[in-house]
């Protein structure tokens, strides 16, 4: 029931901090296509993503002329970029050194920079381990925090099984690894249905998802019903004459009327061309058994 909201700037008007946000957007890309390391259990390349992020906070800290760099790692909390034999290893690729500092678990590991300087006491930093949320809960609690984004599973979306099937889908079905940020903000979005090779459709589950995706009205063929209320629904691909009446179908069964002998459903190609056909309404097991992406 919490208010959806960036949990980033969030914390940082929470705490009073500035935040800055370094666009990677395009770097990132090689970290994703390429890991050296490679992927966990789905497409999440975490221990070259790591590295990156820290190399990149390295970067920042030399131009805005800071000390050092802390994370919010935990030995042993994750199982690729968290294990006592790989921390040093986003040590060594970012080129941080002794840098870095994890104030969380700094008693498991070797003295960095900023300890032995005297700028952090040592024996103030804790000696966190392992797979368990509850000492960082405790903490939280012990200075007043009652709010706070879910402690397990990260944010990255690449950790999720569902968004990297839909990411692996995608690739495939344009035979190449190509993408832009449209195309991963899609992924996060909506219903994705995949009747055959030459189409996918994207369909809207609430009112936010309605009101995102009328934004690629313009750029991507869409559907929607007329003779009731329902989402809309996004055509990514090339879909011939038999696959826009499928589509329509598939959009039927998410209607008000699904459960009507027909639904009115208007198609809008990207040439401007408009279609209005009258369909019977897929079932949701012919849908969840043959195309769910």
């Amino acid at each position: 029931d919490k208010p959806k909201r960036n949990n980033a700037l969030w914390v940082a008007e929470q705490l009073g901090i500035k935040l800055h946000i370094i666009d990677v957007i395009e770097e990132y890309r090689d970290v994703l296509l390429n890991p050296k390391h490679g992927y966990g259990k789905n497409m999440n390349p975490c221990l070259d993503c790591k590295g990156f992020m820290v190399k990149k906070a390295k970067q920042w800290m030399e131009e805005n002329d800071f000390d050092f760099i802390i994370t919010g790692e935990v030995m042993g909390q994750r199982p690729m970029s968290q294990r006592k034999e790989t921390m040093p290893v986003v040590q060594e690729e970012s080129g941080a050194g002794d840098l870095l500092l994890r104030p969380l678990c700094a008693k498991h590991l070797p003295l960095t920079k900023a300890e032995i300087e005297g700028w952090v006491d040592r024996e103030r930093l804790l000696d966190f381990s392992g797979r368990t949320r509850k000492p960082q809960m405790a903490l939280a609690k012990e200075y007043g925090f009652d709010d706070y984004a879910t402690p397990a599973g990260g944010c990255c979306f690449l950790t999720d099984k569902q968004y990297s099937d839909k990411l692996v889908d995608m690739w495939q079905a344009r035979g190449n690894r190509d993408y832009q940020l449209d195309d991963l903000m899609m992924l996060k979005v909506g219903r994705h249905i995949r009747p055959n090779q030459r189409f996918k459709m994207i369909i809207a589950r609430e009112e936010g998802e309605v009101k995102f995706l009328e934004g690629y009205r313009n750029q991507y063929a869409h559907l929607y019903s007329t003779s009731c209320n329902g989402p809309i629904a996004l055509i990514d691909g090339e879909p011939n004459q038999e696959d826009i009446k499928i589509a329509a179908k598939i959009l039927a069964r998410y209607s008000q009327g699904r459960d009507e002998d027909s639904v009115d459903v208007e198609v809008k190609l990207q040439a401007g061309v408009a279609q209005q056909l009258s369909v019977k309404p897929f079932s949701a097991e012919e849908i969840d058994k043959n195309w769910m992406v």
